[in-house]
């Protein structure tokens, strides 16, 4: 008898055994959903988070200003410098995108801050930027140091201010902020006596007749040059390379730590309703923090940076005294 003839015939059939393999699915699939919502959650949370200033924490600024669409546009004299190419990575690492403009002259990058077609410039001390806000009223505005850069008394004949000779001439640079700072540095020195006592605005018909020495002027560029006609020279840092100087051969210089430098500070300028910006501060914070920057800075000075972090207020307070005292004169 077959079996499917004993089942007809009301023989007990019992259910079938039920496999745990549906089970096992079911709990692998919630728990696979469960990770997934986790996990949207997190992401979502995270994408409606904003950037910080320099994108550090959260990645680089995708919208405003620093963001790529809105890169911050840097003006400089000299952008070809090493240092600047340095900088524009640094920024990038700190999630800011950043162009740097390079103008050929220096009185180019303050009229283009002041028309909105930079962000921020970076090629002056106070003392030019208080020359032009006394001349534009601009309203720039200083918003970060960064460094000074002694000027210096070169000689190729004499090794000391002493063995320089009474009624010999020292050549200094004819642009009147040198000019002022290049006769303060030869009266410090003992070389000249200036009416007054001297000021950044120093003028070479208020060098006394008593002084040691006679002074000219000559184009800064040409300074350097002339050191074989003369006893002595004041040179920007910018032409000692040229001739085969360096900043330990200088016979004076004028002093960093003196307040009365604070003026020769070079700076960051920005539109002064910039002067919170989040972005702009980071910059100026990398550049005076980022050790391979610095490095660049120094080896484009042939070692005469002073590296600064001068309070702001102080720097724009140094400013104010500035244009006031230019609107005075």
């Amino acid at each position: 008898m077959s079996t499917a003839q004993n089942a007809g015939e009301g023989a007990t059939v019992l259910p079938p055994k039920k496999s745990r393999t549906g089970l096992y699915i079911g709990i692998a699939v919630a728990a696979i959903v469960a990770i997934v919502a986790a996990v949207l959650v997190f992401v979502n949370l995270n994408s409606n988070a904003a950037p910080d200033a320099g994108g550090s924490d959260t990645g680089a600024i995708t919208e405003g200003l620093g963001s790529p669409e809105q890169p911050v546009r840097l003006g400089t004299v000299g952008a070809s410098e090493e240092y600047w190419t340095t900088f524009t990575e640094a920024a990038a690492a700190e999630g800011i995108s950043l162009e740097v403009i390079n103008f050929d002259s220096y009185p180019e990058p303050n009229p283009a801050l002041a028309a909105g077609d930079l962000d921020i410039n970076q090629f002056q001390h106070i003392v030019y930027l208080g020359e032009h806000e006394a001349n534009n009223n601009d309203g720039l505005v200083p918003i970060g140091a960064t460094a000074i850069y002694p000027l210096g008394l070169y000689s190729t004949e004499f090794g000391s201010i002493d063995e320089i000779p009474a009624g010999s001439t020292v050549a200094i640079p004819d642009d009147p902020s040198n000019l002022a700072r290049g006769l303060l540095i030869l009266q410090s020195a003992g070389l000249v006596e200036i009416e007054g006592g001297g000021s950044i605005f120093a003028t070479l018909d208020q060098v006394l007749p008593s002084s040691k020495v006679k002074v000219t002027t000559l184009e800064a560029a040409l300074t350097v040059t002339s050191l074989p006609d003369v006893a002595a020279a004041i040179i920007n840092n910018d032409f000692l390379a040229d001739a085969g100087l360096t900043a330990e051969d200088a016979l004076a210089k004028d002093d960093p730590s003196d307040p009365n430098a604070l003026p020769y500070v070079n700076i960051f300028a920005v539109n002064e309703k910039d002067k919170d910006n989040a972005v702009l501060l980071k910059l100026v914070e990398i550049f005076q923090n980022n050790q391979d920057v610095l490095d660049g800075v120094q080896e484009t000075a042939a070692g005469t940076a002073v590296f600064l972090k001068t309070p702001v207020a102080d720097l724009q307070e140094s400013l104010k005294k500035v244009i006031a005292d230019n609107k005075a004169k």
